[in-house]
């Protein structure tokens, strides 16, 4: 069923998604930390359309299609919020959350 050509996409993905994990966990930068989870949210695209393509489905494709419409309703959200965190505090880290209370 897999072929090794076609599971290099998928190593692919679990790299990325390390990468990004690890970076989540490590790096106290709202902004490092938000790139970090769009990191990990490509590499799960990248995974639905790799089985989809495996399978000859096009099921991965749809879940791709949702996938990045909420992902850009999380960077329209996710960036209001670090904007208006970094305008308080230029240095400011994943802790500053509380920052935001009224």
């Amino acid at each position: 069923m897999f072929t090794f050509d076609d599971s290099w996409y998928l190593v692919l993905g679990a790299i990325l998604f390390s990468i990004g994990a690890v970076g989540l966990v490590v790096r106290r930068n709202p902004l490092v930390m938000f790139m970090c989870v769009e990191l990990m949210l490509n590499a799960v695209n990248l995974t639905f359309v790799a089985f989809g393509s495996l399978l000859g489905d096009v099921g991965g494709q749809t879940v791709v299609f949702f996938v990045l419409v909420v992902a850009a309703a999380e960077v329209v959200v996710g960036l209001a919020i670090i904007v208006a965190i970094m305008r308080r505090r230029a240095e400011a880290n994943a802790d500053d959350v509380s920052l935001l209370r009224g």
